[in-house]
């Protein structure tokens, strides 16, 4: 049985996102405008030039706060003022090569930026549910073929993926100290794979990386093209925080754990696959080449196990990774034929949840 994201139940909620600007956050505030949600957003600037939240005018439709989560007292009187019934963390610093170059920076925002946003919601009395929002790289990875449990040790072998185990460790400790009684919050964490979809401009990630050269009719230089990793479209982690969200509100403790959100086994697909699927897509003369200068360390092989969403949440992907890559273009397309994107991200996400 599939379940769908209950519009009924979001229409009316206060939500405190934190990453709103950012690609993920900007899909996830659409979609909870869409359901009649009272959004109010707490972010750095929009990170890139383009970005999904400029293009598709995301603030239009909910209270937008630029501020920073290293900033203690700023988050908690933003929290503290909108008192808001349900939480999700989504501010991060998301990339890999990124924390290699600013580890310090990496650990400021990921570690004491979850810290933060946690104390934050102490001070809220209306605050039921919390979903924070970390990544399957939070898992120790010994390049194993089968996918990683929710029970699996914490690890990271680069400054990001480390970083975000140390934000599960932080989540459990506030779950254990301070959000253990019947009346705190249920506070939950949510490891999605490795997201994509249209309005992604990140420096450094493949899909963005692929569409620019694309733009530029210039071959797409890749350098580890049999990495594979569990790709997805970002409505699907989306519609899992949204049931998790759902779940710890009306039933509590019971889903106040770890939660795994990836593609099914056989959308886990190494990048030269997705490469060949999206210059095929393309047409016009794309195509691609290897990088061949040195790299630093990233893991080849990384699947997560979904079954526990599946059985507790009723949880599962909806679209095929030829699905999402599809959507991508015709997003991408869309948008360099100067379409208007608040509709048509709308109009994806509609299309998601009728799938």
């Amino acid at each position: 049985m599939n379940v769908n994201v209950n519009p009924a139940f979001w229409c009316g909620k206060k939500v405190f996102l934190t990453g709103h600007t950012g690609f993920k956050g900007s899909w996830l505030s659409l979609w909870l405008q869409s359901m009649g949600a009272q959004v109010k957003g707490f972010a750095l600037d929009a990170p890139t030039v383009p970005a999904l939240f400029t293009e598709a005018k995301v603030g239009d439709g909910m209270e937008s706060q630029i501020g920073d989560i290293r900033d203690l007292v700023t988050i908690t009187a933003s929290m503290k003022g909108f008192n808001p019934d349900i939480l999700i963390h989504m501010a991060a610093q998301p990339l890999v090569r990124l924390s290699y170059r600013e580890p310090v920076e990496t650990y400021a925002i990921n570690v004491m930026g979850t810290v933060h946003v946690l104390e934050a919601a102490r001070q809220c009395t209306n605050l039921r549910a919390i979903v924070n929002v970390t990544t399957d790289k939070c898992y120790e990875n010994r390049e194993w073929e089968w996918g990683y449990r929710e029970n699996e040790p914490m690890g990271g072998h680069d400054p990001y993926s480390n970083s975000k185990g140390c934000s599960e460790l932080v989540t459990a400790a506030y779950r254990n100290s301070f959000f253990n009684s019947v009346d705190a919050p249920a506070l939950a964490t949510a490891r999605a794979g490795n997201v994509i979809g249209g309005g992604d401009w990140a420096e450094d990630r493949l899909i963005p990386d692929i569409l620019r050269a694309f733009e530029c009719k210039q071959s797409v230089v890749i350098r580890n093209p049999h990495a594979t990793r569990p790709w997805q479209h970002v409505l699907e982690p989306l519609s899992g925080y949204l049931l998790l969200a759902e779940k710890l509100y009306t039933e509590g403790a019971a889903f106040a754990q770890g939660w795994n959100f990836g593609p099914r086994d056989d959308d886990v697909q190494p990048v030269e696959w997705i490469l060949n699927h999206m210059v095929a897509r393309w047409g016009q003369g794309a195509c691609w080449q290897l990088d061949t200068s040195p790299q630093p360390h990233e893991a080849q092989l990384l699947k997560l196990d979904i079954s526990k969403a599946r059985a507790k949440l009723k949880w599962h992907p909806r679209w095929s990774l030829t699905k999402a890559l599809d959507s991508i273009v015709d997003w991408h397309q869309a948008w360099l034929g100067g379409a208007n994107m608040h509709d048509k991200t709308l109009e994806q996400i509609q299309r998601h949840q009728n799938h």
